[in-house]
């Protein structure tokens, strides 16, 4: 081997070894939603990229999905989503996700309450820490802080 192919390899290991690791995510996943809201739509794209096929169900009644799933009570965002035996509510950013996939922790999901902007599918800057927080039987605690 050249020398100058020995370093092109080096390089593309070494680029690869630097990646940020990503969880294998379930194969499908579903995304409830109002039918107005679009921010949730461009999560479940940002979700497809990764690999994931999403089906999308709009309603007008996600407060009874929410509640079925065990959100808790004030710190709901404007979609949810079932995955892998998990719920996962609003614009959890993917750190928070490949983490969920990787721990497999026993809980009943992972949240960012709103809609922060900076999120994935949402616009804007980031403009503060994201909580993203972890439930089981509608009380939270802390997941990790982003």
């Amino acid at each position: 081997m050249s020398h100058r192919h020995a370093s092109l390899l080096f390089l593309a290991t070494s680029l690869l070894a630097a990646a940020p690791a990503m969880a294998d995510l379930p194969d499908t996943a579903t995304l409830y939603k109002n039918p107005q809201c679009g921010c949730c739509d461009e999560y479940a794209r940002l979700l497809e990229q990764r690999g994931v096929d999403v089906t999308i169900v709009e309603t007008r009644d996600i407060g009874s999905i929410k509640q079925r799933l065990g959100i808790p009570f004030g710190l709901g965002a404007c979609h949810t989503i079932e995955m892998g035996g998990y719920a996962v509510e609003g614009h959890v950013p993917f750190a928070a996700l490949d983490r969920l996939f990787e721990q497999h922790p026993d809980t009943a999901g992972i949240g960012l309450a709103g809609m922060p902007a900076g999120t994935p599918g949402m616009p804007g800057p980031r403009q503060q820490e994201w909580n993203v927080y972890e439930f089981r039987d509608g009380e939270a605690r802390p997941f990790m802080t982003l």
